[in-house]
Order: structure tokens, then C-alpha cells, then sequence
């Protein structure tokens, strides 16, 4: 049997993915579809750059896709966005939390609006998008709920404190929301990346230079890379690998973990 009569790991099912027009988002999304599931992608971005990368996984997959403008950081809009997947696809079967933002600097000079976005968009937020996709998922016996938290979940880094908080915060969340839902067919995990090269990264790098007095070279090596034992940036699509794979009915007795996939940065 050829690939393209074997029946898709994700076909029939309905996936949102929050922060999904770029970076690990995106590639969560489009690993998604090519396995059949229809999307509802959702974050910031140029609107004829999102409508491309909306049409491009309807093109490329033979799937539905739908854009959420929801704004992360109301809770109302989030549920507004899972009510577009079951209004449209009838489930919302697997929820991805991604959406995340960044800010670096020493505690004592950490901006109070920036501390409390981060924490709301990083945490609060993805609160607001279980609570609203769970009773769905516990009514039809099958949910995959799956944060995108950070190394920053299991050890801290300086400067970043809001993030790290957030991230500790996902990975508490994650483990107390799968034994909440641990009898009704509904897992819930946390992937913790290492440095990624995305978007969130590469902004990231002018306020490390400042706050530490380095170049951006010394930035990525001995700064980002240092942490990462194989020296190499975690891909986007190794993350949504893992992602597919805990979408899967192969990792339906996995729940509560909190899985690094840093180039051996957490077992130092």
C-alpha cells in the first residue's frame, strides 16, 4: 500500500493551535494537516501573510483551515476561537497552546506591563483555551491537549523571570489538568524546547546584548548555543514531530509528562 492510500493519522479530527501564523506554531499546523486534520490557526502577523499561509495548508493538504484573530490576552475572544472549531468542524479534538512572547531583563528593571502580558499570554491564556475546549473533548471520550512550554519549565535562565514563571506555571498546569481529565480519554502534555530558531528567538537577541554587554554573536554562542550540549538550534519541525506523536492514538496512555526536547540542555 502506497502513502497515498493510507488512511491519515489525524483524518476526521479538528485541531487549534494558538501562535500558529509562524515559527513552531506554524510547522505544528501544517505537520497537522499533512496527517489530515483540519486547522484553525491563530496569531499577529501582515493579514495577507496569514491568509497565504491559511490558503497554502488548504492547498498543500487537502484540508480545512480557518483564521482566529483572538486576542490572547482576552479570555472571552479565546473562547470565541474554539467556538469557530466546533461551530465549523463540529470538535475540537486537539488544542495546542503555543501563542508566547518574550521579554529580557534584570528583575529590578522589569517593566510591570511587560511581566503581567507575558504571564497572561504565556499562562493565563492557556487557561482560558482548555477550559473552553474540555468539556467538548470529555463529551466525546478524546481530547489531546498539548502546551508548548520551554527548558524555561524546568530550569531558569537570568533575566527572564516573567517567562520562567509562566513556563513553571504551564508545566503545573499541564500535569494538574491530565489528572483532572486521566478518565476521559483525554491526555494532556507539555513539550519543553530548547532554543529554537524562530521569531521569539531572534527578537530576544538585542535585549540579551544589553543586558549582559555582548555582541550577537556572543549572544547565539555563548549565551543561547551554550546551554545546549549538541550546540545546534532545536528545528520547528522536530518539535512537531513530537507534537504528531502526541496527537497520536500511540501515545493515548502518555499524559502529565513534561518532555524536553533541548539538545541535552536539562540534563546537565
Amino acid at each position: 500500500m502506497n502513502d497515498a492510500t493510507q488512511p491519515k493519522a489525524l483524518a476526521n479530527r479538528t485541531a487549534v493551535v494558538t501562535g500558529s501564523t509562524s515559527g513552531i506554531g506554524l510547522a505544528i499546523a501544517r505537520r497537522f494537516a499533512a496527517a489530515g486534520a483540519n486547522i484553525v490557526i491563530n496569531g499577529l502577523g501582515d493579514a495577507s501573510a496569514i491568509e497565504a499561509e491559511r490558503a497554502g495548508i488548504e492547498r498543500d493538504f487537502d484540508v480545512r483551515c480557518l483564521y482566529s484573530p483572538a486576542n490572547m490576552l482576552s479570555g472571552a475572544e479565546i473562547g470565541e476561537m474554539i467556538k469557530l472549531a466546533l461551530d465549523s468542524f463540529g470538535s475540537c479534538d486537539i488544542l495546542v497552546n503555543n501563542a508566547g512572547i518574550q521579554h529580557v531583563a534584570p528583575i529590578d528593571e522589569f517593566p510591570d506591563e511587560k511581566w503581567q502580558a507575558i504571564i497572561e499570554i504565556n499562562l493565563i491564556a492557556a487557561f482560558h483555551s482548555i477550559k473552553a475546549a474540555l468539556p467538548g473533548m470529555k463529551q466525546r471520550g478524546f481530547g489531546r491537549i498539548i502546551n508548548i512550554a520551554s527548558a524555561h519549565a524546568l530550569v531558569a535562565s537570568p533575566y527572564k523571570s516573567a517567562y520562567v514563571a509562566a513556563k513553571h506555571g504551564i508545566a503545573g498546569l499541564t500535569k494538574t489538568v491530565a489528572l483532572e481529565a486521566a478518565t476521559n480519554g483525554v491526555t494532556v502534555n507539555a513539550i519543553c524546547p530548547g532554543y529554537v530558531w524562530t521569531p521569539l528567538v531572534e527578537r530576544q537577541i538585542p535585549d540579551t546584548m544589553a543586558a549582559r554587554g555582548l555582541t550577537k554573536e556572543q549572544v547565539i554562542h555563548d549565551v543561547l548555543l551554550e546551554a545546549q550540549p549538541t550546540k545546534q538550534f532545536v528545528t520547528v519541525d522536530q518539535v512537531a514531530g513530537l507534537a504528531l506523536f502526541l496527537a497520536s492514538e500511540e501515545a493515548a496512555s502518555m499524559t502529565g509528562t513534561i518532555l524536553p526536547i533541548d539538545g541535552g540542555w536539562t540534563a546537565h
